[in-house]
């Protein structure tokens, strides 16, 4: 039964998607629509010219192959900057600052439950939504379930605080450089701009988040048999591993860090800064992290490349998911596709058009759980759907950004969700049943901030 209903490699999956895509270029006819600057001099569709190309031909079937390294070509610079991120973060925490600063806060919450879940919810999302913290939580994971039943909780609390924080940080990211900056460049918007309504967001949606956490957790405390994993034995908590103390390179660690986020953020609203001049930042960041910490340059150049080599399946994914686009405007059916979603869109109106990028966008997560690799799958299609139906590429980008976040913490596909509930010993089953509620509710208040977006002229 179990090999049965195995999911495939999200590789494979987007292989998948690339032959499907070369199917329609056969089976669909090719069009395209006149294109015009707007007011922003962005090249964007123009409603109602859509028409077809009688003399279009399908590609080879030999692009098949060749469309893979074109993706990857095409979507370098995105490629390498993933790289120079995951090396430089892979040095940050090299240094323990990460790891230091997080068990302090849990431990400083230890003996107060409600705190100790609205901070650690808080100061996961905040991970997620500034530098794109993701699987770096798997290790913190045995300290907070240990706290946790210390605190007449249960293990199912802990993952709560930390993968309901992951996905709203996910969610409502601020300047996440897996999400918002990629999905951003490939809609053709200027990097982190629209950023005052996604800061805006965090605080409510964390807010629901925690609720909902607590909320649990205190019916745990006064019955400890209401416990969705009391009869779970690998549920139950063990001792958790130590976590170094803050000490004085820590702090000056955790402080270039903060450093690097206001640099990162002046240098692209005031200059204009994009991926070249960033990676440059995040090069510095590992270089001067590595030697406030002591370490030797050898050391440092190990924990960059083995942080990059982490990120080898999310380039890779990105490429793969960069050569479905290419295969679709080689055959020139991209237009017919967007001409084809667009027009059922177009007829609930802007804000229904809104709602309903969002599912399309949480349905497509279940394939794609890479961020990084939905942005490139979607927002060629999303932008220009958006071009034609009133719906800004802000929105849409927010659209994809809800859709890929808040589904992180649901899909069965995604490694970091089934990293945390492995290690905790939580069936799947058991946290569908404690996260359902609160999906319902994420993506109710999500379908609610995209009508208000569309409403309020957000761009």
């Amino acid at each position: 039964m179990t090999s049965r209903l195995r999911v495939p490699h999200t590789l494979v999956l987007l292989y998948a998607m690339i032959v499907f895509a070369y199917a329609l270029t056969w089976l669909l006819p090719a069009g395209e629509f006149a294109t015009a600057p707007n007011e922003q001099g962005r090249e964007v569709v123009v409603p109602g010219t859509y028409a077809v190309l009688a003399e279009a031909e399908p590609p080879p079937l030999h692009a098949l192959l060749t469309v893979i390294p074109r993706g990857l070509e095409a979507a370098q610079g995105i490629i390498f900057f993933v790289f120079l991120i995951g090396g430089a973060l892979a040095v940050v925490r090299a240094t323990g600052a990460l790891d230091a600063a997080l068990g302090r806060a849990l431990l400083r919450f230890s003996h107060r439950p409600l705190l100790l879940v609205a901070g650690g919810v808080t100061a996961f999302a905040l991970g997620s939504s500034t530098i794109g913290m993701a699987a770096e939580y798997i290790p913190l994971t045995a300290i907070l379930v240990s706290l946790c039943v210390g605190l007449r909780m249960d293990t199912m609390t802990a993952v709560g605080i930390i993968l309901v924080g992951y996905g709203i940080g996910y969610g409502t990211a601020a300047i996440n450089p897996f999400t918002v900056l990629v999905a951003q460049e490939v809609a053709g918007l200027q990097p982190l701009s629209g950023w005052p309504l996604r800061i805006a967001l965090f605080a409510p949606f964390v807010a629901l988040g925690t609720w909902h956490v607590w909320r649990y957790a205190k019916m745990v405390r006064e019955d400890p048999a209401a416990s969705l994993v009391a009869d779970v034995p690998e549920a139950q908590a063990s001792a958790p591993p130590e976590h170094p103390e803050v000490r004085g390179h820590h702090r000056a660690i955790l402080a270039l860090l903060g450093a690097t986020l206001v640099l990162l953020i002046w240098g692209i609203t005031q200059h204009g800064w994009y991926l070249v001049e960033l990676g440059a930042v995040f090069l510095a960041l590992a270089l001067l992290s590595g030697l406030l910490a002591r370490l030797s340059l050898s050391d440092i150049a190990r924990h960059f490349t083995a942080g990059a080599a982490e990120l080898t399946g999310t380039a890779l994914l990105i490429g793969f998911a960069r050569s479905i686009e290419l295969i679709l405007s080689d055959g020139q059916v991209l237009h017919t596709i967007v001409n084809g979603l667009a027009t059922p869109l177009a007829q609930i109106g802007s804000a229904g058009a809104a709602i309903g990028m969002l599912g399309i966008q949480s349905l497509l997560n279940f394939f794609v759980p890479s961020g990084s690799g939905q942005a490139y799958v979607t927002m060629p299609l999303m932008a220009p759907i958006g071009d034609l139906v009133g719906v800004s590429r802000q929105v849409a980008v927010l659209a994809y950004q809800m859709g890929d976040g808040f589904m992180n913490i649901l899909v069965p596909t995604n490694a970091v969700l089934m990293g945390i509930l492995g290690v905790c010993g939580v069936p799947y089953d058991r946290w569908l049943r404690f996260i359902g509620p609160l999906m319902l509710q994420l993506m109710a208040a999500a379908s609610l901030t995209l009508v208000l977006a569309v409403l309020l002229g957000y761009r």
